[in-house]
């Protein structure tokens, strides 16, 4: 087996020093920013000396960021360099604005990559999307870092990435869970014979009998839980036994909606420290929930264990590997005035994603809101329309059906 580096297998106590010298130091970066001069109290802050102390700061959450960049675009003032001097910036849903760099790992993708058994040699087909969203530069730059070759594949247009595949020769894939069973079955239609053995996944959740299917045939299907604003949080190895958290974050589990740790093992909201120089998110919340693990991995990679992804702490759910936000379904509701209320349902059909949206309307053309929920919730689904009055009065308005086991 072959580290990465040597962080991965330091003791408890040298991660722990570690980590603290680096906090310090990226909590006076973090104040050299104007965002976080106003978030933070310098009397707080100087009262942090390691990784226990965290608590004692109020908790970043993304709609303070996008408060933020609304006031000070792009960034809102949470980035110690202006946008000019970055080599990209991104935008996701909300929107917010993201920044990105070509320097070596700038997202640590490459540590995941690496545990995935991909390096040089391997012709990596990046399905991750490259357009205005970071994934697909997140995980090209990971590939350099072990010394993989990248095919630029993007989304859609699956008989070309068949044929791509199979011209090229690609030996791993990198992109949603699901789809590359879609390229896959389209493969085996076209009676095309495709060699990847290896696949890296990330942007939704990988079930198990997906991950036993790819199995099967002869493809070893690993996943990382990481996010546009962060990178790389944590991360399988080929132990497939929790994901080991990276080794430039820091992560708490606390109560959701508060800052308050819950106790070892119990589930509750992800908050990453950021030891990225560049992008110091000091205590970030994710509204995603997992809890930690006991112990250390089998594969001998020290750092603690978290569950992986368990849900969403608010209702906001990632479906085809994109979120849905409730903001974006009262959106579409205030696109129509004939509409009263509107519910996303996600669910599964085989082992693909699906959404549903049911509209509570008076009238109103199936058509033209099928292209309001393309164009508000970036994605396709049925549209069932119903009479006023009969969606739950439960306060949902995204609806998770799918089963995580």
């Amino acid at each position: 087996m072959t580290y990465f580096d040597a962080l991965e297998t330091r003791s408890a106590d040298e991660r722990a020093s570690d980590q603290a010298g680096a906090l310090v130091e990226q909590i006076k970066r973090a104040m050299s920013a104007p965002g976080f001069a106003s978030h933070l109290s310098e009397s707080d802050t100087n009262k942090v000396k390691s990784a226990e102390d965290l608590p004692t700061l109020p908790v970043l959450r993304k709609s303070d960021l996008t408060r933020a960049q609304a006031k000070r675009p792009p960034f809102g003032g949470f980035t110690v360099k202006p946008a000019r001097h970055f080599h990209h910036v991104f935008q996701s849903p909300g929107p917010i604005y993201e920044p990105g760099s070509t320097d070596h790992d700038w997202w640590r993708m490459g540590r995941f990559l690496n545990a995935a058994g991909v390096g040089a040699g391997d012709i990596v087909q990046n399905c991750f999307g490259y357009h205005l969203t970071p994934a697909g530069m997140i995980f090209e730059n990971g590939a350099r870092a072990v010394g993989a070759a990248v095919l630029p594949a993007g989304t859609g247009q699956t008989e070309l990435q068949v044929t791509a595949a199979r011209d090229v020769g690609c030996t791993a894939y990198a992109g949603t869970p699901d789809y590359l069973k879609v390229i896959l079955d389209k493969a085996d239609e076209m009676g095309v014979s495709l060699h990847f053995s290896k696949a890296v996944v990330g942007g939704g959740a990988l079930f198990p009998s997906l991950r036993q299917e790819y199995a099967d045939r002869g493809i070893s299907c690993l996943q990382c839980y990481a996010t546009a604003d962060l990178g790389n949080i944590a991360y399988e190895s080929a132990a497939i036994d929790g994901m080991i958290i990276d080794e430039h974050v820091i992560v708490e589990i606390v109560t959701p909606g508060t800052g308050t740790p819950v106790a070892p093992g119990e589930v509750g909201e992800v908050v990453v420290t950021s030891l990225n120089p560049d992008y110091p998110l000091i205590r970030f919340a994710t509204g995603d929930l997992s809890a930690v693990m006991p112990g250390i991995s089998p594969c001998g990679r020290t750092n603690t264990r978290i569950k992986g992804w368990m849900g969403r702490a608010d209702q906001t759910t990632k479906i085809k590997g994109m979120f849905v936000r409730p903001e974006q379904v009262a959106a579409l509701v205030d696109k129509h005035e004939e509409i009263v209320k509107a519910r996303v349902i996600a669910t599964r059909q085989g082992e693909m994603d699906s959404m549903t949206v049911q509209i509570e309307s008076t009238g109103g053309d199936d058509t033209a809101y099928a292209r309001s929920v393309a164009e508000v919730l970036k994605l396709k689904g049925a549209i069932e329309v119903v009479a006023p009055g009969s969606l739950p009065k439960d306060g949902l308005v995204i609806e998770d059906q799918r089963v995580y086991e």
